[in-house]
Protein backbone atom coordinates (compact mmCIF):
# COMPACT_ATOMS: atom_id res chain seq x y z
CA UNK A 1 0.00 0.00 0.00
CA UNK A 2 1.28 3.46 -0.88
CA UNK A 3 1.94 5.46 2.25
CA UNK A 4 -0.39 8.37 2.81
CA UNK A 5 2.45 10.75 3.77
CA UNK A 6 3.69 10.79 0.16
CA UNK A 7 4.37 14.32 -1.20
CA UNK A 8 3.96 15.97 2.20
CA UNK A 9 6.50 18.32 3.80
CA UNK A 10 9.46 16.95 5.78
CA UNK A 11 7.94 17.13 9.24
CA UNK A 12 4.72 15.39 8.16
CA UNK A 13 6.44 12.15 7.11
CA UNK A 14 6.07 9.33 9.59
CA UNK A 15 9.77 8.81 10.30
CA UNK A 16 10.15 12.54 10.91
CA UNK A 17 7.36 12.60 13.47
CA UNK A 18 8.23 9.56 15.60
CA UNK A 19 9.61 6.15 14.65
CA UNK A 20 10.29 2.94 16.61
CA UNK A 21 13.20 0.65 15.75
CA UNK A 22 15.43 -1.74 17.70
CA UNK A 23 14.38 -0.87 21.23
CA UNK A 24 14.10 2.92 20.89
CA UNK A 25 11.81 5.63 19.56
CA UNK A 26 13.27 8.58 17.66
CA UNK A 27 11.28 11.81 17.84
CA UNK A 28 11.90 14.95 15.80
CA UNK A 29 12.65 17.65 18.37
CA UNK A 30 10.16 20.34 17.45
CA UNK A 31 11.52 22.58 20.18
CA UNK A 32 14.47 23.42 17.91
CA UNK A 33 13.08 22.72 14.41
CA UNK A 34 13.55 24.22 11.79
CA UNK A 35 16.67 25.99 13.05
CA UNK A 36 18.16 22.54 13.67
CA UNK A 37 17.08 19.04 12.67
CA UNK A 38 17.62 16.94 15.78
CA UNK A 39 15.97 13.81 17.13
CA UNK A 40 15.35 12.85 20.75
CA UNK A 41 15.80 9.15 21.51
CA UNK A 42 13.41 7.49 23.99
CA UNK A 43 14.41 4.15 25.51
CA UNK A 44 11.73 3.85 28.19
CA UNK A 45 8.00 4.38 28.54
CA UNK A 46 8.63 7.24 30.96
CA UNK A 47 10.87 8.94 28.38
CA UNK A 48 8.10 8.68 25.77
CA UNK A 49 5.62 10.25 28.19
CA UNK A 50 8.20 12.91 29.05
CA UNK A 51 8.75 13.77 25.38
CA UNK A 52 5.01 14.37 25.00
CA UNK A 53 4.76 16.34 28.24
CA UNK A 54 7.86 18.44 27.46
CA UNK A 55 6.64 19.35 23.96
CA UNK A 56 9.40 17.53 22.09
CA UNK A 57 6.52 16.87 19.74
CA UNK A 58 3.07 18.48 19.74
CA UNK A 59 -0.04 19.09 17.62
CA UNK A 60 -0.82 15.59 16.27
CA UNK A 61 2.78 14.43 16.77
CA UNK A 62 1.83 12.70 20.04
CA UNK A 63 -0.73 10.61 18.16
CA UNK A 64 2.17 8.96 16.36
CA UNK A 65 4.61 9.01 19.26
CA UNK A 66 2.18 7.50 21.79
CA UNK A 67 1.48 4.26 19.87
CA UNK A 68 5.13 4.05 18.76
CA UNK A 69 5.85 4.17 22.50
CA UNK A 70 3.66 1.07 22.84
CA UNK A 71 5.93 -0.70 20.34
CA UNK A 72 8.82 0.21 22.63
CA UNK A 73 6.85 -1.10 25.63
CA UNK A 74 6.33 -4.41 23.81
CA UNK A 75 10.10 -4.64 23.30
CA UNK A 76 10.92 -3.81 26.92
CA UNK A 77 8.63 -6.52 28.34
CA UNK A 78 9.52 -9.16 25.73
CA UNK A 79 11.15 -11.56 28.24
CA UNK A 80 8.19 -11.60 30.65
CA UNK A 81 5.44 -14.21 30.56
CA UNK A 82 2.21 -13.38 28.72
CA UNK A 83 0.27 -12.25 31.80
CA UNK A 84 3.12 -10.00 32.91
CA UNK A 85 3.44 -8.58 29.39
CA UNK A 86 -0.26 -7.73 29.34
CA UNK A 87 0.00 -5.96 32.71
CA UNK A 88 3.08 -4.06 31.54
CA UNK A 89 1.40 -2.95 28.31
CA UNK A 90 -1.69 -1.73 30.16
CA UNK A 91 0.44 0.28 32.57
CA UNK A 92 2.50 1.68 29.67
CA UNK A 93 -0.73 2.75 27.97
CA UNK A 94 -1.85 4.54 31.15
CA UNK A 95 1.48 6.35 31.61
CA UNK A 96 1.70 7.52 28.00
CA UNK A 97 -1.95 8.49 27.53
CA UNK A 98 -2.07 10.64 30.68
CA UNK A 99 1.05 12.65 29.84
CA UNK A 100 -1.06 15.71 28.87
CA UNK A 101 -4.49 16.17 30.45
CA UNK A 102 -6.42 17.85 27.63
CA UNK A 103 -5.78 15.02 25.14
CA UNK A 104 -5.87 12.01 27.50
CA UNK A 105 -9.02 10.47 26.04
CA UNK A 106 -7.75 10.66 22.45
CA UNK A 107 -4.36 9.25 23.41
CA UNK A 108 -5.87 6.36 25.36
CA UNK A 109 -7.84 5.26 22.30
CA UNK A 110 -4.58 4.92 20.37
CA UNK A 111 -2.42 3.30 23.04
CA UNK A 112 -5.09 0.84 24.17
CA UNK A 113 -5.65 -0.28 20.58
CA UNK A 114 -2.01 -1.45 20.47
CA UNK A 115 -2.43 -3.92 23.34
CA UNK A 116 -4.44 -6.62 21.50
CA UNK A 117 -2.10 -6.26 18.52
CA UNK A 118 0.90 -6.98 20.73
CA UNK A 119 -0.82 -9.87 22.56
CA UNK A 120 -1.86 -11.52 19.27
CA UNK A 121 1.73 -11.33 18.00
CA UNK A 122 3.02 -12.83 21.27
CA UNK A 123 0.53 -15.71 20.97
CA UNK A 124 1.65 -16.36 17.40
CA UNK A 125 5.34 -16.31 18.36
CA UNK A 126 6.02 -13.11 16.41
CA UNK A 127 7.81 -9.94 17.46
CA UNK A 128 5.22 -7.83 19.24
CA UNK A 129 7.21 -4.60 18.85
CA UNK A 130 7.28 -4.87 15.05
CA UNK A 131 3.62 -5.90 14.94
CA UNK A 132 2.72 -2.75 16.88
CA UNK A 133 4.90 -0.58 14.63
CA UNK A 134 3.18 -1.99 11.54
CA UNK A 135 -0.14 -1.30 13.23
CA UNK A 136 0.87 2.33 13.86
CA UNK A 137 1.87 2.81 10.22
CA UNK A 138 -1.49 1.43 9.12
CA UNK A 139 -3.28 3.64 11.66
CA UNK A 140 -1.41 6.64 10.28
CA UNK A 141 -2.30 5.65 6.72
CA UNK A 142 -5.97 5.46 7.68
CA UNK A 143 -5.87 8.71 9.64
CA UNK A 144 -4.03 10.62 6.90
CA UNK A 145 -6.56 9.29 4.36
CA UNK A 146 -9.49 10.37 6.53
CA UNK A 147 -7.89 13.78 6.91
CA UNK A 148 -7.41 14.02 3.13
CA UNK A 149 -11.15 13.39 2.78
CA UNK A 150 -11.86 16.12 5.33
CA UNK A 151 -9.49 18.45 3.46
CA UNK A 152 -11.62 18.12 0.32
CA UNK A 153 -14.61 19.56 2.23
CA UNK A 154 -12.46 22.32 3.72
CA UNK A 155 -10.82 23.41 0.47
CA UNK A 156 -14.24 23.67 -1.17
CA UNK A 157 -14.82 26.62 1.19
CA UNK A 158 -11.73 28.49 -0.09
CA UNK A 159 -12.30 30.95 -2.93
CA UNK A 160 -10.00 30.50 -5.91
CA UNK A 161 -6.63 32.13 -5.13
CA UNK A 162 -8.13 33.38 -1.87
CA UNK A 163 -6.51 34.41 1.41
CA UNK A 164 -6.56 32.02 4.36
CA UNK A 165 -5.52 32.62 7.98
CA UNK A 166 -4.48 29.69 10.16
CA UNK A 167 -3.72 29.26 13.87
CA UNK A 168 -0.95 27.28 15.56
CA UNK A 169 0.16 24.15 13.65
CA UNK A 170 -2.72 22.08 12.28
CA UNK A 171 -0.31 19.31 11.19
CA UNK A 172 -2.01 16.69 9.00
CA UNK A 173 -5.03 18.72 7.92
CA UNK A 174 -2.67 21.57 7.00
CA UNK A 175 -0.60 19.33 4.74
CA UNK A 176 -3.64 17.67 3.19
CA UNK A 177 -5.43 20.97 2.58
CA UNK A 178 -2.35 22.24 0.75
CA UNK A 179 -2.19 19.05 -1.34
CA UNK A 180 -5.86 19.54 -2.24
CA UNK A 181 -5.26 23.19 -3.16
CA UNK A 182 -2.31 22.20 -5.32
CA UNK A 183 -4.38 19.52 -7.08
CA UNK A 184 -7.20 22.00 -7.75
CA UNK A 185 -4.81 24.73 -8.91
CA UNK A 186 -5.96 26.97 -6.08
CA UNK A 187 -2.99 29.17 -5.23
CA UNK A 188 -4.15 30.43 -1.86
CA UNK A 189 -2.18 32.94 0.17
CA UNK A 190 -1.65 32.15 3.85
CA UNK A 191 -1.25 34.33 6.93
CA UNK A 192 0.21 32.49 9.92
CA UNK A 193 0.18 34.03 13.42
CA UNK A 194 3.43 33.20 15.23
CA UNK A 195 1.74 31.32 18.13
CA UNK A 196 3.70 32.21 21.24
CA UNK A 197 5.24 31.03 23.49
CA UNK A 198 6.41 27.99 21.46
CA UNK A 199 6.07 29.77 18.09
CA UNK A 200 4.52 26.78 16.31
CA UNK A 201 3.02 29.03 13.65
CA UNK A 202 6.36 30.68 12.98
CA UNK A 203 8.47 27.54 13.04
CA UNK A 204 6.15 24.81 11.74
CA UNK A 205 3.14 26.18 9.88
CA UNK A 206 5.02 28.77 7.86
CA UNK A 207 7.76 26.23 7.09
CA UNK A 208 5.30 23.59 5.84
CA UNK A 209 3.30 26.12 3.79
CA UNK A 210 6.39 27.56 2.11
CA UNK A 211 7.96 24.11 1.57
CA UNK A 212 4.80 23.05 -0.26
CA UNK A 213 5.03 26.07 -2.55
CA UNK A 214 2.43 28.52 -1.23
CA UNK A 215 2.64 32.29 -0.68
CA UNK A 216 3.16 32.49 3.09
CA UNK A 217 3.24 35.52 5.39
CA UNK A 218 4.10 35.31 9.09
CA UNK A 219 2.42 37.75 11.46
CA UNK A 220 2.67 38.36 15.19
CA UNK A 221 -0.10 37.18 17.49
CA UNK A 222 -1.52 40.69 17.93
CA UNK A 223 -2.03 41.32 14.17
CA UNK A 224 -5.00 39.08 13.13
CA UNK A 225 -7.66 41.81 13.40
CA UNK A 226 -5.61 44.30 11.35
CA UNK A 227 -4.76 41.65 8.74
CA UNK A 228 -8.40 40.60 8.40
CA UNK A 229 -9.43 44.21 7.82
CA UNK A 230 -6.51 45.24 5.61
CA UNK A 231 -5.66 42.10 3.60
CA UNK A 232 -9.13 40.74 2.89
CA UNK A 233 -8.88 37.38 4.65
CA UNK A 234 -11.51 35.05 3.15
CA UNK A 235 -11.42 32.16 5.66
CA UNK A 236 -10.00 31.45 9.09
CA UNK A 237 -9.26 27.78 9.74
CA UNK A 238 -7.60 25.75 12.47
CA UNK A 239 -7.61 22.24 13.91
CA UNK A 240 -8.57 21.31 17.47
CA UNK A 241 -7.00 19.50 20.40
CA UNK A 242 -10.47 18.54 21.61
CA UNK A 243 -14.04 19.13 20.42
CA UNK A 244 -16.92 18.44 22.78
CA UNK A 245 -20.04 16.88 21.30
CA UNK A 246 -21.99 20.06 22.14
CA UNK A 247 -19.82 21.97 19.65
CA UNK A 248 -17.18 23.73 21.75
CA UNK A 249 -13.65 23.80 20.33
CA UNK A 250 -10.48 23.58 22.44
CA UNK A 251 -7.37 24.63 20.56
CA UNK A 252 -4.11 26.51 21.06
CA UNK A 253 -4.66 29.57 23.23
CA UNK A 254 -5.40 32.54 20.98
CA UNK A 255 -7.87 30.69 18.78
CA UNK A 256 -10.94 32.17 20.49
CA UNK A 257 -9.77 35.77 20.07
CA UNK A 258 -9.11 35.22 16.36
CA UNK A 259 -12.59 33.70 16.06
CA UNK A 260 -14.03 36.82 17.75
CA UNK A 261 -12.23 39.01 15.20
CA UNK A 262 -13.49 36.81 12.38
CA UNK A 263 -17.05 37.17 13.62
CA UNK A 264 -16.65 40.96 13.67
CA UNK A 265 -15.27 41.11 10.13
CA UNK A 266 -17.64 38.51 8.67
CA UNK A 267 -14.89 35.95 8.04
CA UNK A 268 -16.12 32.32 8.18
CA UNK A 269 -14.45 30.05 10.76
CA UNK A 270 -13.88 26.38 9.91
CA UNK A 271 -12.41 24.02 12.50
CA UNK A 272 -11.10 20.61 11.43
CA UNK A 273 -11.48 17.63 13.71
CA UNK A 274 -14.08 15.24 15.05
CA UNK A 275 -16.15 15.30 18.22
CA UNK A 276 -14.72 13.49 21.23
CA UNK A 277 -17.31 10.99 22.40
CA UNK A 278 -15.61 11.09 25.79
CA UNK A 279 -16.43 14.80 26.05
CA UNK A 280 -20.21 15.10 25.71
CA UNK A 281 -20.19 18.68 27.03
CA UNK A 282 -17.66 21.50 27.21
CA UNK A 283 -17.20 21.23 30.98
CA UNK A 284 -15.70 17.73 30.72
CA UNK A 285 -12.53 19.11 29.09
CA UNK A 286 -9.55 20.09 31.25
CA UNK A 287 -7.57 23.14 30.11
CA UNK A 288 -3.89 22.40 30.66
CA UNK A 289 -1.97 25.10 32.53
CA UNK A 290 1.72 25.03 31.68
CA UNK A 291 4.82 26.60 33.22
CA UNK A 292 4.01 30.34 33.49
CA UNK A 293 7.68 31.24 33.09
CA UNK A 294 7.40 30.45 29.39
CA UNK A 295 5.35 33.62 29.00
CA UNK A 296 8.27 35.67 30.31
CA UNK A 297 10.62 34.70 27.48
CA UNK A 298 10.73 34.20 23.72
CA UNK A 299 12.66 31.21 22.38
CA UNK A 300 14.86 31.20 25.45
CA UNK A 301 15.48 34.95 25.54
CA UNK A 302 14.08 36.66 28.62
CA UNK A 303 11.63 39.45 27.71
CA UNK A 304 10.44 40.46 31.20
CA UNK A 305 12.84 41.94 33.70
CA UNK A 306 14.22 39.33 36.07
CA UNK A 307 13.52 39.56 39.81
CA UNK A 308 10.96 42.26 39.14
CA UNK A 309 7.94 40.48 40.57
CA UNK A 310 6.33 40.19 37.14
CA UNK A 311 4.38 36.95 36.90
CA UNK A 312 3.60 34.82 33.87
CA UNK A 313 0.40 33.04 32.88
CA UNK A 314 0.20 30.18 30.37
CA UNK A 315 -2.98 28.27 29.56
CA UNK A 316 -2.06 25.91 26.71
CA UNK A 317 -5.55 26.04 25.16
CA UNK A 318 -8.69 28.14 25.11
CA UNK A 319 -12.34 27.41 24.36
CA UNK A 320 -14.20 28.76 21.32
CA UNK A 321 -18.00 28.55 21.65
CA UNK A 322 -20.30 27.29 18.87
CA UNK A 323 -21.62 30.81 18.24
CA UNK A 324 -18.25 31.80 16.72
CA UNK A 325 -17.83 28.72 14.51
CA UNK A 326 -19.21 28.46 10.98
CA UNK A 327 -18.59 24.75 10.60
CA UNK A 328 -16.66 21.79 11.95
CA UNK A 329 -14.94 19.92 9.14
CA UNK A 330 -14.80 16.13 9.49
CA UNK A 331 -14.17 13.16 7.25
CA UNK A 332 -17.97 12.78 7.11
CA UNK A 333 -18.64 16.32 5.95
CA UNK A 334 -19.08 19.74 7.53
CA UNK A 335 -21.35 20.03 10.56
CA UNK A 336 -22.80 23.07 12.26
CA UNK A 337 -21.50 23.02 15.85
CA UNK A 338 -25.00 22.64 17.28
CA UNK A 339 -25.57 19.58 15.04
CA UNK A 340 -22.28 17.87 15.81
CA UNK A 341 -23.87 14.95 17.67
CA UNK A 342 -25.14 13.77 14.26
CA UNK A 343 -21.54 12.81 13.46
CA UNK A 344 -22.34 9.53 15.24
CA UNK A 345 -25.61 8.84 13.40
CA UNK A 346 -23.99 6.21 11.19
CA UNK A 347 -23.24 4.08 14.25
CA UNK A 348 -19.49 4.52 13.97
CA UNK A 349 -17.68 5.93 16.96
CA UNK A 350 -15.11 8.67 17.04
CA UNK A 351 -12.27 8.60 14.51
CA UNK A 352 -9.23 10.81 15.00
CA UNK A 353 -9.32 13.39 12.24
CA UNK A 354 -6.78 16.20 12.65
Amino acid sequence: MERADKDLAFMLRYENVAWYDQGEVRVLDRRVYPARIEFVTCKSVDEVAGAIRDMVTQSTGPYTLAPMGMALAAWICRDKNKEEQERYLKEASRIISTSRPTTTKRMAMLTEACIPVALKAIEEGKRADLAVRDHVVEMNNQRYTRVRNAAKYLVDKFPQNGTVMTQCYAETILGMMLLECREKGNNIKLFCPETRPYFQGARFTSTVCSEMGFDTTLITDNMPAFVMAKEGVDVFTCAADAISVDGYVFNKVGTSQIAICAKHFGVPVYVSGAPDIGHPTWDTVTIEMRDPNFSLQAMGVRTAKENSGVKGYYPAFDMTPPSLITGIVTNKGIFKPEDLSHYFDDGKEYELTV
